[in-house]
């Protein structure tokens, strides 16, 4: 069982929450608009085949954006993965602190 949070440290995690996710919103914003931008200028020019050169920084940095949103969304402080995985190990320490004490 964890100990409740004071006022504070919930303002403080909320914060932090707030902020990975902004973060992540401002990345995702970016991404869109120079890929956009990168698109329109490999459509006008020469390409590579037939498919625009621009595919391939979009697909090198939508795996990051997709690896940045997993962090964030998925395994980011408070998440249920997390939180479980903090549990099990604090369970395991108490465990092991428990055996050498007796």
């Amino acid at each position: 069982m964890s100990t409740p949070l004071t006022p504070e440290a919930i303002d403080r995690l909320a914060r932090k929450r707030a902020g990975a996710k902004l973060g992540w919103y401002i990345h995702a914003t970016l991404y869109v608009l120079v890929n956009l931008f990168l698109y329109f200028m490999s459509a006008n020019g020469e390409t590579m085949g037939r498919r625009p050169w621009s595919i391939y920084p979009a697909m090198g940095w939508g795996l990051g954006l997709t690896l940045h949103g997993i962090a964030v969304f998925v395994l980011g402080t408070g998440s249920g993965l997390r939180e479980r995985m903090v549990q099990k190990e604090r369970e395991r320490l108490q465990r092991q602190q428990d055996q050498r004490g007796v």
